[in-house]
């Protein structure tokens, strides 16, 4: 601890008195100051104990001497120290009194003790204090360690906790908090995400200090990461503003934490490398050499059905990749999976993830969010999220892998033509193929093959694509379609030779039939 009033007080070898203020002894003291000026006010700044022999002071006049004292209190000063036999045999009763009501400690210095001694034993308990602060800094910072890399995080933040009388908590890129000590810290870091939210947009490394839920506690908040953003934040919790030693501790936290979430890059790169490598074994049918190619690090994944996620994005000068990226990662880091994320140049990107976990339940969520900001921009400016498209597909083993990626392409084509954000391809099968024929390539084809009859009709000739249509909807029943289109069963069989004869095909053929049908419902779409 700093030294106090008291400490000098029961220094046997300064022998000071108190003359007032004896119940304010325990205020700890900055630094001891000589100075004989009347107004000594402007020099100080608070938390001195001022040492006079009132030379230039008039300390019998009751006026001056409550001018000065008030000025002193007013301006921080801890303590006045008052050396008799040199002006004034005694401490006169005036300033005594004048103490003792502005509540500002009065101590008798006696003539042998200099004014030396009390500034070089101010001097010394502050540097003796100092150095338990650092020897208590680094015993903190040796513990930290160990529990960092013995325990990990999780272990790192019990001992911070410890050191700091309070409470710890590791948030990660998201704002999410992954862990906490103790264990009842949870739920107040929890109420913290917004802070952290907002403390991860300002340029890093960034640090706040807020007051906690309720004013429970006082909390500080660091950005962890050497990157422009940061991969996960760090939040402390104390009743009161953090000591040397506790500060200590929190800047040894902040870099071993930063060293167990930040990888390097080229660790980063290599595990890339990696991940791409069992990607295009998957793909290429080779999903034995892509287990082994895995090894532990991407191994767990192949155990298990996993789902195939592609995203693209056309966006330039922003990230939305990035975000999806992050997204996945850390769901999959909070929930323990193992997750294989990929891209494939500044446009696209894949990720393999366990079927029913964290990452694919966290990117649907994630285009939920997205989907709903599009629909609230109400036609203004559209965003980098806006350009961002995903497809999810449907469950698979390493040994379909080429399928479930091809599955997830269909879903992205899919979502793009329909203007959303994520579609799932079993989706598609649950759903209809006609919105599908809402694509201009498909108009031109059915355009192109109907045309003949269309130009046959506008001649006033007959009412041939009409009487296709009514057939093909009876599947070739003759009685039915005439009754629906009020024509003799034989007009009607006379008008479906005119449609062989005109197209070339046959009518008996069932392809032919199927073209027929997506291109009139195509047509029909479109009108």
């Amino acid at each position: 601890m700093p030294p106090t009033l008291a400490s000098l007080v029961h220094h046997s070898a300064l022998k000071l008195t108190v003359r007032a203020g004896e119940d304010r002894l325990d205020v700890p003291v900055r630094w001891a100051h000589v100075s004989e000026l009347a107004d000594p006010v402007p020099y100080m700044e608070g938390g001195e104990l001022l040492l006079i022999t009132a030379l230039k002071l008039d300390a019998e006049d009751p006026k001056a001497m409550r001018r000065y004292v008030k000025r002193l209190v007013g301006a921080g000063v801890v303590g006045l120290g008052f050396a008799v036999g040199v002006n004034y045999d005694e401490i006169p009763k005036v300033l005594v009194d004048t103490a003792e009501e502005e509540g500002l400690p009065l101590l008798e210095v006696p003539r042998r003790t200099p004014f030396l001694a009390i500034s070089k034993a101010v001097s010394a308990a502050i540097a003796a204090d100092q150095y338990r602060a650092v020897t208590a800094g680094f015993a903190a910072q040796r513990e930290l360690t160990k529990q960092a890399l013995t325990d990990g995080p999780e272990g790192l933040l019990g001992a911070l906790a410890a050191q700091v009388d309070g409470w710890a908590a590791l948030y990660d890129a998201s704002g999410a908090v992954v862990a906490t000590a103790p264990e009842w810290a949870g739920r107040r870091a929890a109420r913290l995400t917004a802070d952290v939210e907002r403390l991860r947009d300002r340029p890093a490394p960034a640090s706040s200090v807020v007051g906690g839920p309720d004013n429970e506690d006082r909390v500080e908040l660091h950005t962890l990461g050497t990157g422009r953003r940061p991969r996960a934040a760090l939040a402390v919790g104390t009743e009161s503003a953090l000591g040397t030693a506790e500060r200590y501790a929190v800047h040894s936290a902040i870099a071993l934490l930063t060293l167990t979430t930040e990888r390097s890059q080229s660790l980063q790169a290599a595990e890339q490398r990696i991940g791409a490598a069992v990607l295009r074994l998957l793909l290429a049918g080779h999903p034995d050499h892509a287990r082994a190619v895995a090894g532990e690090l991407y191994g767990g994944l192949l155990d298990a059905p996993f789902r195939v996620i592609v995203g693209e994005s056309a966006a330039a000068g922003s990230d939305p990749l990035g975000g999806l990226a992050e997204v996945v990662e850390s769901a999959a880091a909070r929930s323990g999976e193992t997750v294989l994320v990929v891209p494939e140049g500044p446009e696209r990107l894949v990720v393999l993830a366990l079927d029913g976990g964290a990452a694919v339940e966290a990117c649907g969520e994630y285009a939920a969010v997205l989907e709903a900001e599009r629909a609230s921009s109400d036609g203004r400016e559209q965003g980098e999220n806006d350009e961002l498209v995903v497809g999810l597909s449907a469950p698979a083993g390493p040994i379909a892998a080429a399928a479930a990626y091809k599955q997830a392409e269909q879903a992205l084509s899919v979502a793009r033509r329909r203007g959303r954000v994520f579609v799932e391809h079993e989706q598609l099968a649950a759903g209809s193929v006609l919105p599908l024929l809402a694509d201009d390539a498909v108009r031109a084809f059915a355009d192109g093959l109907l045309r003949p009859l269309s130009e046959h009709d506008a001649t006033g000739r007959g009412d041939l694509v009409a009487s296709l249509r009514a057939w093909l909807s009876r599947h070739g029943q003759w009685d039915a379609a005439a009754a629906d289109l009020g024509v003799h069963r034989h007009t009607l069989r006379y008008r479906m030779r005119r449609v062989e004869e005109i197209l070339g095909r046959s009518l008996d053929d069932p392809d032919v039939r199927m073209e027929l049908w997506l291109a009139l419902k195509a047509t029909a779409a479109a009108e």
